[in-house]
């Protein structure tokens, strides 16, 4: 009998990511948040959300329901949130 053993590894590749500029400030900014819809994920968002505006004077915030955690926002969301944010924070619950 003939044993045979594959090495599912394989070496890993660089890549360069490509970040969005950072706003030097938040002062004044719109926040768009984006709820990925798991449990609590809207109650942190709605907490970050106070604190970006109590403590780095974010402007105003727009928070946005996805269907499912495991699909992008729909077009109407990422129209919305580059027509009147600034800034935007994904967030994750469980």
């Amino acid at each position: 009998m003939t044993v045979r053993i594959f090495d599912p590894t394989i070496e890993a590749k660089g890549r360069k990511i490509a970040y969005a500029p950072r706003p030097k400030s938040l002062a004044g900014l719109r926040v768009g948040l984006v709820d990925n819809s798991k449990h609590n994920s809207d109650q942190l968002l709605m907490r970050i959300a106070g604190l970006l505006e109590r403590d780095h004077g974010v402007q105003t915030h727009i928070m946005r329901r996805k269907k499912s955690a495991g699909i992008p926002p729909s077009k109407e969301i990422l129209d919305e949130f580059k027509s009147a944010c600034d800034v935007v924070v994904a967030g994750v619950g469980d």
